[in-house]
């Protein structure tokens, strides 16, 4: 790893880095319940129905625990909750315990009043405890069930975690999977496995999953190699990969280029003059990790979500208080002149113009070492047209949410040539509950993940244009013809010879 200074692609390792700083991206958890949020001073961020500042999380540990405290104020949570959770008593079932709504003698004014008061919930939640009239008659399992209800319900507890693949597939899959196509975590991690993503690697990606994908991918990459994001529409969306918080030197090997200029580029047709025809709104989005992305993101993925408003609501808020943090494409055009504005508009224009050329030429070379495609667009024409990139003896990965298109795609492919080893697929996921003496699987499961279709590149046939090919070949077949003749020849004379004998 000596020589990793040289190439700008690779992350130096940060003596900090387990370390929460100012302008870092993390995701608060919950229980179960995740969010994606920027570290930023004086920023109320709303989470679970509270509010709070993150200023006190500067400085601590990823994964330390904070309790909301009244003002918006975290403060580290200290581990002396065992004594809560002790048990003096417990029963040996609960058959005898009615739930008529009397068993708890504190009222809901009462619990308010300690509220307001400033009574912390671990207190709240000892109170009712002791003025449950079932506690101590409920088994010592109930009793944890009990606690543990009454902990979530009262206790104001955060967890600030570091952002990653898994995490971010959960958050997206539990809250808005619709804007990633319904794909979960353990068919991403599929899609990377099969897709043999690894650093060193150049890779073509084609997805609509919000930069879910290519974010999984950089991650694993580690910033070496480099990657081609073909994207629909004025621009990449990435609302996703801006939660990942990778630095900038992971944006020096990812290129973008626009899908509907693929046919040309096959074709051998492309000029540089298609790219100056193109609408160039969309500024480029290396610079800023994602931050420049706002209004490609809102218009876009509004699109997506359209048949999903209801349940996409709410984490679209969440989502996008992420890539509405420091809006510099806004700041000339506020603060400075029209003049300063269009000149730094045209700058973002020539320089994503020299990015998509540099992303033709990459593609151009045809060497490419796989391909993962997962898109909310039928999976048939965009594999047959790509498949052109990839070298021979590369892997590739097709998402869809449904199973038809990818059967489809399947016959096509068969009939094309050129792959091997095509299998379709689907993940089986089931969660465990796993507590002393009551692990189980749990009640309820994903009903789906999406499917899987991955195989391998080969080099087409050319037999039929190597004359030194087909006359081997046919020399071959000439030898397996003669050698069964001789051995038929045999057979009547032996059988003349056995006659003369008799």
């Amino acid at each position: 790893m000596e020589g990793s200074e040289e190439q700008p692609g690779p992350r130096p390792p940060h003596p900090g880095d387990h370390r929460i700083r100012d302008g870092d991206f993390v995701v608060l958890k919950r229980e179960d319940v995740f969010k994606a949020v920027q570290v930023q001073r004086r920023k109320k961020v709303t989470f679970e129905k509270q509010w709070f500042y993150l200023d006190n999380v500067i400085g601590h540990s990823y994964g330390t625990t904070f309790e909301v405290t009244s003002g918006g104020s975290l403060q580290p949570k200290k581990k002396k909750e065992e004594p809560t959770s002790e048990t003096k008593e417990a029963g040996t079932d609960n058959r005898n315990i009615i739930d008529d709504g009397k068993s708890q003698k504190l009222t809901q004014d009462d619990i308010k009043a300690l509220k307001d008061k400033g009574i912390k919930g671990e207190e709240i939640v000892q109170q009712l405890i002791e003025n449950s009239t079932t506690f101590r008659d409920k088994t010592e399992f109930a009793q944890d069930k009990y606690i543990k209800k009454k902990k979530k319900k009262y206790e104001a507890m955060i967890t600030v975690v570091k952002p990653s693949t898994r995490i971010l597939s959960v958050m997206y899959y539990a809250r808005e999977p619709g804007k990633i196509n319904h794909m979960r975590y353990d068919t991403l991690a599929q899609m990377l496995t099969l897709g043999n993503i690894r650093a060193g690697n150049k890779m073509i990606v084609m997805e609509t999953c919000a930069g879910l994908v290519l974010g999984a991918m950089m991650e694993r990459m580690g910033g070496f190699g480099s990657i081609i994001q073909l994207y629909p529409g004025g621009g990449p969306v990435r609302a996703a990969t801006a939660c990942f918080g990778f630095p900038k030197s992971f944006l020096s090997g990812l290129y973008e280029f626009p899908l509907n200029q693929v046919d040309s580029l096959l074709n051998g047709t492309f000029s540089a003059e298609m790219l100056s025809s193109e609408p160039k709104d969309s500024a480029s989005l290396e610079e800023s990790n994602g931050t420049l992305e706002e209004k490609q993101t809102s218009e876009q993925e509004n699109e997506d979500s359209m048949p999903e408003a209801p349940e996409s609501n709410h984490p679209e808020q969440e989502t996008m208080e992420i890539v509405s943090q420091d809006p510099d494409s806004k700041e000339p055009k506020e603060r400075g002149s029209k003049k300063d504005y269009i000149q730094e508009k045209q700058r973002r224009q020539e320089e994503q113009k020299k990015r998509h050329l540099e992303a033709a030429a990459l593609l151009s070379e045809r060497n490419a070492d796989g391909l993962i495609v997962a898109s909310r667009f039928h999976p048939t024409p965009l594999l047959l047209s790509l498949l052109d990139f990839v070298a021979p003896s590369r892997p590739f990965v097709v998402y869809c949410q449904y199973k038809e298109p990818l059967l489809e795609c399947y016959t096509k492919l068969r009939e094309r040539g050129g792959v091997i080893n095509l299998r379709l697929s689907e993940t089986w996921l089931r969660n465990y509950q796993v507590l002393p003496d009551r692990s189980h699987p749990k009640l309820l499961m994903s009903g789906g993940g999406g499917y899987l279709l991955s195989g391998f590149t080969v080099a087409m046939d050319n037999l039929k244009t190597d004359p030194s090919l087909k006359s081997s070949t046919s020399t071959l077949e000439s030898h397996k013809t003669e050698e069964p003749a001789a051995k038929k020849r045999k057979c009547p004379e032996s059988d003349s010879t056995f006659q003369k004998l008799l």
